[in-house]
C-alpha cells in the first residue's frame, strides 16, 4: 500500500503568503520562501504553491518568487495560478516546479488538459478542483457540488464530480479537491465530496480545506479515501508540525513517511 501523503500549502498573494475563511478575510502567514525553506526541512512529503489572484487578475505568475522558492525546496514542488497554455507550463517547471496545478484554463479549454499531459508527461499534471456545495442543507443524497474558476470568484454549471472523471479521461495525473464550504474553517474537511471524487477516481486524489486537527487527516484519508491531505493554517500558525502529525496518524495505523 503506498504511504498517505501529507503536502503543505502556499497561497500567496503579491508575493506572500495568506490565508482566509472561505476565500475571503485574507491574513498575512509569511514570506514565502521562509515558509518553503521551513516545510521542506520538517519533513512535508511535498509542497504546493498557488498564486491565488493571478486567474482573476488576468496576470501571469510571478515566476521570481516561483524560482526563489523552489531554491529552498526539496521535496516534490507543485505551482498554480495563472496558467493558461502550454508555454506557462513550460516556464514554470523550467523554473524549477516539479509538477503544475491547472483549474480556471482548465475548465475553459479542457484540450489544454490533454496537451499538457502529452507533453510534459501525466505525473506532472495536477487539475485543481475548486468545489461549492450546492445546497448546503441538502441530503445527502441530493448533494451536488458545483465547480468555481478564478480563485473561487467564478460559479460555473460544471458538477465537480463530472468534472473530475473528465480531467482523468484528459490525462491528469492527480486531482486537488478544495471544499470552498470548508477551506479555512478548521471544521473538517468535506469528506463526502472528496470519498465521492475518490470512488471515481483511478488517480491520486488530494484532500483540501478544513483542516483543523490530525482527527480531520485521519477521517478524509480513512473515510473520505483521499490519498494525501492539503494543509495551510495549521502549519502556517505552528499550531502542529507535520512530524507531529505523521507521527499521530501512523499510531492510528495510516501509512506515512517518517
Amino acid at each position: 500500500m503506498l504511504a498517505k501523503r501529507i503536502i503543505a500549502c502556499l497561497d500567496v498573494d503579491a508575493g506572500r503568503v495568506v490565508k482566509g475563511v472561505r476565500y475571503v478575510d485574507h491574513v498575512d502567514a509569511g514570506d514565502p520562501v521562509e515558509q518553503a525553506a521551513w516545510y521542506s526541512q520538517e519533513g512535508a512529503d511535498e509542497l504546493v504553491f498557488l498564486d491565488i489572484t493571478a486567474s482573476y487578475e488576468n496576470r501571469d505568475i510571478m515566476l521570481d518568487v516561483v524560482a526563489r522558492t523552489a531554491e529552498q525546496v526539496f521535496i516534490p514542488f507543485t505551482v498554480g495560478g495563472g496558467i493558461r497554455s502550454i508555454e506557462d507550463i513550460r516556464r514554470i517547471l523550467k523554473a524549477g516546479a516539479d509538477k503544475v496545478s491547472i483549474m480556471t484554463a482548465a475548465i475553459e479549454n479542457p484540450d489544454l488538459v490533454n496537451q499538457a499531459s502529452e507533453r510534459f508527461g501525466s505525473q506532472c499534471i495536477v487539475v485543481a478542483i475548486d468545489a461549492k456545495r450546492e445546497r448546503a442543507d441538502a441530503p445527502p443524497e441530493e448533494l451536488k457540488w458545483r465547480v468555481h474558476t478564478h480563485g473561487g470568484h467564478r460559479p460555473t454549471e460544471v458538477d465537480a464530480l463530472e468534472w473530475a472523471r473528465e480531467a482523468e479521461a484528459r490525462g491528469a495525473g492527480e486531482l486537488l479537491v478544495t471544499s470552498m464550504d470548508c477551506d479555512g474553517t478548521k471544521q473538517g474537511y468535506d469528506v463526502e465530496l472528496t470519498r465521492r471524487i475518490s470512488e471515481k477516481a483511478g488517480i491520486p486524489v488530494i484532500a483540501s480545506g478544513g483542516a483543523g486537527s490530525v482527527d480531520h487527516m485521519y477521517e478524509v484519508l480513512t473515510r473520505g479515501k483521499a490519498d494525501a491531505v492539503l494543509a495551510a493554517s495549521i502549519f502556517h500558525f505552528r499550531e502542529t508540525s507535520v512530524r507531529q502529525v505523521k507521527e499521530e496518524l501512523a499510531a492510528r495505523g495510516i501509512i506515512v513517511r517518517l
